[in-house]
């Protein structure tokens, strides 16, 4: 070992190229999920270092956080005082998550208390923050959390919105903790931002987003439907969960997970994406309409499956419009100041057409991207293009959609009123 290798060990310093991150445990059932997290923290590469607090030790031994994660596991501040692990670990911290973030540490973490290893580490953080809360229903809507967690994302805390399902014993309702997959993805688009992580920019705003592909049905059977996968509005979701805002996703026949912290509401049909959208935006600071509405439904449903008949040619199927959703939402604001996002998918003079559809509808922002069998739907990758009212024109080459959403949300944020 060289004497700068030498030197970087005694001084804490991680390898070049690894993040450090600080994985803090509260006192849960599900601590034991957070195992699955470090893994994949340090599968893909990061540094991370345990710090549990001593009720997390009920859950998870500390020989288990110590042999997945490579480093010494403590809950105290006077272990290894020589080195004052309760200023040294916060502040070479690229990153510190809390999963799972139990009331009880929210509460401290928000009064700035700091009574073990680490509530001390996240005073002397200075680096982006992630909460991802677990706990009982009531514990959560209880006025003391909320008002601890807004008091934590004034602050540019990401606290991320706990999931729904079944929760210790035989309970179920919000508050259980996101996949370690989510929480995960969550970690890596905070770290990606860089510097900017550390500014929540859309921290306590509410943005609606609506994904997939709405169907019509036109028997109980078949359908008139399109192509959406659904993926770039997961992205929009995903990523403006990490920039810090409330999101509530409106999802149609996208079959794609939950992304964490995000509120999923599920529709089939524009109808139901129309009335779902029109409900959630009443608060919204954003609407990103990145669902595919169908410009037409059926005019007749059949309550029975439409038979072939032999010698007969099948009766034509007539249609009617779909309301015109982005186009409702742009004319009639449901407050001012909200920003109203549109997508244009194009075959062909993507810009020109998208021009003018900015024009017709009279949102904010429109993505323009041209779309075909092999192109866009379905696929990780994007390009496009994000026209904005007052002419101006923002290119997006092509790579992730996630990077997509970000130029997207990096134009909106600084539109909100």
């Amino acid at each position: 070992m060289d004497e700068a290798t030498v030197n970087d060990a005694a001084s804490g310093k991680a390898s070049a190229g690894r993040p450090r991150v600080v994985l803090g445990v509260s006192g849960g059932i599900a601590a034991y999920k957070a195992c699955e997290l470090l893994r994949r923290l340090t599968e893909s590469g990061h540094d991370v270092r345990v710090v549990p607090t001593a009720s997390a030790l009920n859950f998870v031994g500390a020989a288990t956080w110590s042999a997945l994660s490579g480093h010494p596991v403590s809950t105290e501040v006077w272990d290894d005082v020589h080195e004052v692990p309760h200023v040294r670990i916060g502040q070479q911290a690229d990153l510190v998550v809390v999963a799972p973030a139990t009331a009880d540490t929210l509460a401290k973490a928000a009064h700035g208390l700091a009574d073990d290893l680490l509530t001390n580490t996240l005073l002397t953080a200075r680096c982006p923050v992630v909460f991802a809360p677990a706990m009982h229903t009531e514990m959560w809507e209880h006025p003391a959390t909320r008002e601890n967690v807004a008091t934590l994302r004034r602050r540019g805390a990401l606290v991320i919105e706990p999931a729904s399902g079944r929760l210790t014993g035989v309970d179920t309702g919000k508050g259980r903790l996101p996949e370690p997959a989510e929480i995960f993805e969550v970690c890596r688009r905070v770290l990606a931002r860089g510097a900017d992580a550390a500014v929540a920019d859309l921290a306590g705003r509410h943005v609606v987003v609506s994904a997939g592909g709405t169907r019509e049905p036109l028997d109980p059977v078949r359908y008139l439907g399109n192509r959406s996968s659904g993926k770039q509005g997961y992205a929009l979701a995903a990523v403006a969960a990490a920039r810090g805002a409330r999101v509530t996703l409106i999802e149609a026949n996208t079959g794609l997970p939950d992304p964490a912290g995000v509120d999923v509401v599920r529709v089939g049909t524009a109808l139901q994406l129309r009335e779902a959208v029109l409900k959630a935006a009443a608060d919204a600071d954003a609407v990103v309409m990145a669902a595919a509405v169908a410009d037409f439904r059926p005019a007749e449903y059949a309550s029975g499956k439409i038979k072939k008949k032999d010698g007969q040619e099948p009766a034509p199927v007539a249609l009617v419009r779909n309301p015109d959703i982005l186009a409702e939402i742009s004319a009639d604001r449901a407050h001012p100041g909200q920003v109203v996002v549109g997508f244009a998918a194009e075959t062909d003079d993507v810009l020109a057409n998208g021009r003018e559809k900015l024009r017709r509808k009279g949102c904010d922002l429109l993505v323009v991207n041209e779309v075909g069998e092999r192109k866009t739907f379905g696929s990780e990758q994007n390009e496009a293009v994000v026209l904005t009212a007052d002419g101006g024109e923002t290119p997006v080459p092509y790579g992730p959609k996630e990077a997509l959403a970000e130029i997207v949300w990096d134009l909106v944020a600084p539109q909100l009123g």
